[in-house]
């Protein structure tokens, strides 16, 4: 055991790495998440059926090739503590850890095969300086890491510092992203497929809201994952 791995441990003992799920001691192999919880992650495998849940949701709002979530999200489940912990706690390496999960289960995948790059949903650069971290992206990173796609960090960027979204209806949602996304250089973006990718979707108003800002670029072709889907 190196030197660095008997520290970690030792440290342990004194302030231990628990699991966020199950309270379960951390080995030092593990982020955040113990492998048994890992196992157990409601995953939709919803990238294997076209027309699946999140399609049909976005379906007939804008033209997109496939969408798909990671796992599903309900009230009190497991992966709503692990999204709140992305987004709330500062675990922006378990963020890259489930993005690096999607990306391995999507590896090989017809619904990878033809993207050119990968663009996170961005924050207001307001909002990101006081998270110190865009969630998407750091799920991109993670996927990006495992595929090998790219990412375009900065061409897609929100330009209005809107409210949040907790608590909203539908209508609301909309309202409050509209307009609210800009591409910065769409040549860049030409005639590429490009996967869009978020934490949640709920309504789908942010993936809309994005997808319509993207379709002003020339030939676009746009593909959307999500770490979860809201049931």
């Amino acid at each position: 055991m190196k030197f660095s791995e008997i520290i970690h441990e030792f440290s342990h003992l004194f302030f231990p790495n628990c699991c966020i799920i199950c309270g379960a001691k951390l080995l030092s192999s593990e982020e955040s998440v113990c492998l048994k919880c890992l196992y157990k992650l409601p995953k939709t495998n919803d990238f294997k059926e076209v027309g699946n849940g999140i399609e049909t949701l976005l379906a007939g709002r804008f033209p997109f090739e496939r969408a798909a979530s990671f796992c599903e999200f309900s009230k009190g489940g497991m992966f709503q503590s692990i999204i709140h912990h992305i987004k709330y706690s500062h675990r922006e390496k378990l963020g890259i850890a489930m993005g690096r999960l999607f990306g391995k289960d999507l590896l090989g995948s017809d619904f990878i095969c033809s993207i050119d790059v990968i663009v996170p949903v961005p924050l207001h650069s307001k909002k990101q300086r006081e998270r110190g971290y865009n969630q998407s992206e750091r799920i991109a990173e993670g996927f990006s890491e495992v595929t090998a796609i790219p990412i375009s960090r900065d061409n897609l960027v929100r330009i209005v510092y809107n409210p949040t979204q907790t608590g909203l209806g539908k209508t609301q949602r909309w309202e409050n992203v509209k307009n609210i996304f800009k591409v910065v250089n769409p040549s860049e973006f030409a005639h590429k497929h490009i996967l869009l990718i978020d934490d949640v979707v709920t309504t789908g108003s942010t993936l809309e809201a994005c997808a319509i800002a993207l379709s002003k670029c020339s030939n676009i072709k746009i593909s959307v994952a999500t770490l979860a889907k809201v049931l």
